[in-house]
């Protein structure tokens, strides 16, 4: 299912927001790390309609995600 360009890029900012505060980076940093993830490519491609979800539960696995990476 694929999510209207508009309310994606709005739910995107919202995530990175909600990631930035959670994590205590600035809005720049966050914005990086988000669209290097995976998290990233699987709401920007639809799969598993990850942009369905809350943003408190995506900006958690973006957080889970920098996690494993590190």
């Amino acid at each position: 299912m694929n999510a209207n360009p508009v309310l994606l890029q709005k739910k995107y900012a919202r995530v990175i927001g909600l990631f930035a505060k959670k994590n205590a980076l600035t809005p720049d940093k966050a914005l990086g790390i988000f669209y290097h993830s995976e998290l990233y490519k699987l709401m920007s491609c639809g799969i598993s309609d990850m942009h369905c979800m809350s943003d408190e539960y995506l900006a958690q696995e973006l957080a889970d995600e920098q996690r494993t990476r590190s």
